[in-house]
């Protein structure tokens, strides 16, 4: 564990019961999310690999435009 998370963790040693669970609800649920993302992402690089060809291919036929903040 790296001394950050040690501090962190020592932190919330302090709060009440009530509190620390309230942390750790949302503690597990970030690392879930993240678990998720990663998945999610592992699963779709083939579609991402596709789309990415896909751009690089309009962009050599020139079916491309710089973008212009101008215009966002």
């Amino acid at each position: 564990m790296t001394t950050l998370l040690q501090q962190v963790f020592a932190e919330a040693a302090k709060l009440s019961d009530e509190e620390q669970d309230l942390l750790a609800a949302r503690l597990r649920a970030e690392l879930a999310a993240e678990n998720e993302f990663d998945r999610t992402i592992s699963r779709s690089s083939d579609k991402l690999v596709k789309l990415a060809d896909e751009a690089l291919a309009e962009h050599k036929r020139g079916e491309t435009r710089e973008l212009d903040p101008q215009e966002l």
